[in-house]
């Protein structure tokens, strides 16, 4: 867990991310107005209600402070909005970079189509169910990361209502459904949230029953992103692999095995019954 007592203001950096050069830079110019104004570290941290350790980090480009951070730090080294104004870099820098690079996709796209056979898809899980998968994984994450990681699915939602937004079609599996990730509760606000979503003119959602003989799927979820530019790519994230498939014969065969994933399910207005039947026994 954190050892500053300051989850709440900041996320650790994968060394490993490009965005690394930004925060570092933002550190660097976080301790030249700090010392320009004759602070050390000890005396500024109390200023901004953190302790020194957190304000060290920063400073070294391994914490990436939130916007509220650098608006306090902008009021108290008088910095004319100068540090304030570094928000926007420092956001799209936030999230790891796999998770970037999927939300352009997705922003991209004019259709997004998704077999989830593990957990509920991530465009359509709360806020809640998330956090639950984030804090089972092991070796465990610590707060910020899960917070980091929480956020950063949250924030891919928002394609969902972009304007125009793209058609969003996913299957799930009935176990997927049944299974109570993070306690009754938590699942029926996520049945709950399905049919909401569900709902919407953009948004189809089909459930793939555990009785069905013949199933297209059995090798595994998969994500296929229908572009603007009239191009398809596929999106495989499986354990410790995040991968993006480009190949167009690699490409062809995901999309041949989702149209027959997709036939195979129940339609969606059966699927929105299906998890209201759910819903009632949850």
């Amino acid at each position: 867990m954190n050892t500053d007592g300051a989850d709440e203001s900041s996320w650790e950096l994968d060394p490993e991310d490009e965005s690394g050069a930004v925060i570092a830079a933002l550190g660097r110019q976080l301790k030249m107005w700090r010392e320009s104004a004759g602070l050390d570290r000890a005396k500024f941290g109390q200023r901004m209600g953190y302790g020194p350790n957190l304000i060290y980090k920063i400073e070294r480009g391994t914490r990436i402070p939130r916007p509220e951070f650098l608006d306090k730090a902008d009021e108290v080294l008088g910095a004319g909005g100068k540090i304030a104004a570094m928000k926007a870099d420092v956001e799209k820098a936030r999230y790891p970079k796999k998770v970037r690079d999927l939300a352009e996709l997705e922003a991209k796209a004019v259709e997004i189509g998704a077999y989830d056979c593990g957990v509920v898809m991530g465009l359509l899980q709360t806020e809640e169910y998330a956090r639950a998968l984030y804090g089972m994984r092991r070796p465990a994450y610590s707060e910020d990361q899960v917070d980091r990681l929480v956020m950063a699915r949250l924030a891919r939602q928002n394609v969902i209502q972009a304007q125009p937004a793209p058609l969003l079609t996913v299957v799930q599996e009935e176990t997927v459904l049944r299974r109570p990730i993070g306690g009754r509760m938590v699942l029926r606000r996520q049945l709950e949230h399905l049919l909401t979503v569900g709902s919407l003119r953009n948004v189809e959602i089909q459930v793939m029953p555990t009785a069905v003989e013949e199933h297209a799927g059995l090798a595994g979820s998969l994500q296929l992103m229908r572009l603007r530019d009239g191009t398809t790519v596929g999106h495989n994230e499986v354990q410790l692999v995040s991968r993006l498939i480009t190949q167009p014969k690699e490409v062809q065969i995901l999309d041949m095995r989702y149209g027959m994933i997709r036939a195979q399910a129940l339609t969606p207005r059966e699927s929105l019954t299906f998890i209201e039947k759910l819903l009632g026994e949850t």
